[in-house]
This record gives structure tokens, sequence and C-alpha cells, in this order.
């Protein structure tokens, strides 16, 4: 397994009052049995494609060429996208250290002035798109894709097809249409894996195979995670179900309203907010969730912690610590002479890292916050991929406890609605009709 879970200090155990009773939890882990054999149903079948995906590699081979393509011909590449289709793919690329890959921007917004600043700073001639939208009809990636193939067609003119490759789910869409009309290639989205659940598919792999990580890796280390959930007999081996029962435990009976995902590790910012997304809309439903919230340490030590620690007592913690000690520069006991600054002398920046995380956690746990831990030993693309596959699977196990479907989100609808009535009005007020 890449990561270490430990738990304990969320109980009543560890925390007196303020941690989740035993009874609680036993009722919530036995009902995860049920969570448990219906993602085995699931996957037998093949009803929920996400769980095939770790196992998968032809899909893959298919999308080598298309990725050594963009780089050997772009020296930037553009993912436009939102939501789903972008945090999987910026979360990956956030572990690439290969200096010969393009860089990858993450356009996920529609910001007026963010996007005029991209369209100035990119050379049309070395820069490649890739346009990512299940429904193919998403609202903001339509207007991202036809402001930039507007500038690119402006620049390169019948040539700029070849900058741009999409992906979308098969059938009728506008975005295949447009995609037709102008001979830009598109890339099928499987319509079985919801967007904020993509990040194994195409959608995170293509851009992180452009980044130049090793795929295959990613998948591997989901795999390892579904197969000890898939395997197991005893759900109280199973990470994800223990943290799925804990969550929600803790939610009904200690009133927990906020869920902090809190890493010490830079390249682990996205992943928060990938988090951040999931564990919102699929569990976010007829009054129930909690709310997801991204930390970071050290940097959030000096702007949350003293509300983690001296505030309302409506948050659970979860820490991710990444073994660093010894690592980085050395600080130089010359310079470090200074008696305010011995405790630095000869210390490197992973050792100062490494006691300010064990420091956080052990402070929660002392004012009985109910906190977890990750312990990683290494961060790559496999270490990834497990964490992925974890907090997909707690979600799904955690909606099963909550008696919702993860799969949907049926309020945002409204505001979709909305927001084309308002355009349309706007048309026809500019139309003076």
């Amino acid at each position: 397994m890449s990561y270490v879970h430990l738990a304990s200090t969320c109980f009543s155990e560890a925390l007196g009052t303020h941690g989740l009773d035993r009874a609680v939890y036993d009722s919530l882990i036995v009902r995860a049995v049920e969570a448990l054999e219906g993602l085995r149903a699931r996957h037998a079948d093949g009803s929920l494609p996400l769980l095939r995906l770790p196992a998968a590699r032809d899909d893959l081979a298919a999308l080598k060429p298309v990725a050594e393509d963009y780089r050997a011909r772009f020296e930037e590449v553009v993912v436009l996208g939102t939501g789903g289709s972008s945090l999987g793919g910026r979360t990956l690329c956030r572990l690439s250290e290969d200096a010969s890959a393009p860089r990858l921007r993450f356009e996920d917004n529609v910001d007026p002035h963010t996007f005029d600043a991209l369209l100035k700073e990119i050379d049309p001639a070395k820069t490649g798109f890739v346009v990512i939208s299940k429904s193919g009809s998403t609202a903001e990636t339509m207007t991202q894709f036809l402001v930039c193939l507007a500038a690119m067609k402006a620049a390169l003119g019948d040539g700029a097809a070849a900058h741009f490759t999409a992906i979308a789910e098969p059938g009728d869409s506008v975005l295949r249409r447009l995609c037709a009309k102008f001979g830009i290639d598109v890339l099928d989205h499987d319509p079985g894996v919801g967007g904020r659940y993509s990040a194994l598919s195409l959608v995170g792999l293509l851009p992180a195979m452009i980044a130049g990580l090793d795929a295959a890796a990613v998948r591997a280390g989901a795999q390892g995670v579904l197969d000890l959930a898939l395997g197991a007999d005893d759900p109280e081996t199973v990470p994800s179900a223990v943290g799925a029962a804990i969550a929600v435990g803790l939610a009904r009976e200690k009133r927990i309203s906020q869920s902090v995902l809190m890493p010490y590790v830079d390249r682990l910012r996205e992943f928060a907010l990938w988090y951040r997304q999931l564990w919102a809309e699929s569990l976010g439903k007829r009054g129930q969730g909690t709310t997801p919230v991204d930390a970071l340490g050290t940097v959030d030590q000096h702007s949350q912690l003293q509300l983690y620690l001296d505030g309302p007592r409506d948050k659970m913690f979860t820490v991710v610590m990444l073994a660093c000690a010894g690592t980085g520069a050395r600080i130089d006991p010359a310079l470090a002479d200074d008696d305010a600054l011995g405790y630095l002398a000869g210390r490197t920046v992973g050792d100062l890292m490494d006691a300010e995380q064990r420091a956080t956690a052990r402070t929660l746990i002392r004012n009985n916050r109910p906190t977890r831990i990750f312990r990683l030993e290494t961060l790559d693309e496999a270490t990834m991929g497990a964490l992925m596959m974890h907090f997909m699977l707690e979600t799904i196990i955690a909606a099963h406890l909550q008696q919702v479907d993860p799969f949907d989100q049926p309020a945002v609808e409204e505001g979709k609605v909305l927001t084309r009535e308002y355009l349309a009005e706007a048309a026809r007020e500019a139309g003076g009709g």
C-alpha cells in the first residue's frame, strides 16, 4: 500500500466526549459491508466503469501517440475544461518534473481578464489545446473553445485545427459538431464515468502523459487500493470504508459539518481542490454532507490553525504527511550562528517540514479535534493513484451510508438553466426584440 491510514485519534478513546463513539462507528462499519458488496457486484458486471479503469492498458496505448505528438510539436498546452474535466489532470500534472515537457496551463474559468491575458501570452504556432467536456455542451468550456479557436484561426488559418484535440462522450453534441466542421480530432469520454470520477481516465491521464508522467503507474497505484477493497472480508481492513464510517459518524453524532484536508506537500495542493469537488458534489444532498475545506501546511498554520484549534468544534481533520526528514537544502551552521537560530543550524528544510507536520497533528489531537493522518513514504504516480482511489471509494461508501447517489448533482442544474435564460434575454435586448 502506498500510504498508511491512521484514524484512531477520531474516536472517544483518544478524544473523550469530542470523539466518535465506538457504538456509532460499529453500526456504520457494518453497513459499509453492503457498500463493498455493491462495489464488488458492479466491478464484476461492469456497470461502474470507474472500477475497470485501473486494470485497463489498451486505452493508454491509444493515447500514447497523441501525447507524444503534443510533446513534439508544442511548447505550451492549454487544457480547457472546468470541474472534473480540469481538476484531475491538474492534480496529476503537479507531480511532473520533466523539463522537456510542454508547459501545461489549466484554464477552468471564464474570467474575461484572465482569458484576454492568456491570448496575449501564448505563441499560437507553439501552443496546443485539449478541450474537455463530457456532455460536449458545457457553457464555460464552449465559450473557452470558441474564443481560443477564433484566435488560433486568426493566427494560423486552416492550420489551427491541428492544434486542438477534444474529449467528449459519444453521440451528438455541439462540441462534436463544431469539431467535425473544422476538422478537429475528438476522443471518446466514457459516458459511464462522471467528471469528478474521471481522473484515472483519458480526462486526467492525457494531460499527465503530455507532462511526461507514467499513466500506467497511476493506475497501478489505484489498482492496489481497489483490490484491497474488493477482496476484503472485514471492512475494518479497508481504509476507505473506515474513513467513510468515521466521517458520517462524526457528522451525525458530533455535528461535524466541515472536513479539512491539510497536506504538508505543495504537490498535493491541487489534490485538495480535487477532493473538495469530489466530496461536496457527491455527498451534499437532501440536507446532508459536510463542507470540504482545502488547507496547506505549513502555510495555513499562519492563517487557519488558530480557528482549527480554538474555534467551533465542527471540523474533522485529515493531515497528509510525507516522509521528508533529512531532505532538501541544509542550513549552514556558520550562517545560523545566532542563538535564536540554533535550533535550525545544520538542519534541512525537510527537517523543519517534518517537525511542523507532526506538531500540528499532535496539537490538534491534544485539543480534542478529530484528526486522522495519512503517512506517505514517497509521492509519485503510484501514490497519487492510490490516494485518488482511496478518496473516490471513501466518497462512494459514505454516500451509501447517507443513502444518497454519489454520481449525480441535481441541485446545480437550476443555475445552468438560469444562466442560459439570462444570456438569451441579453441577446433579445441587444437585438431590440
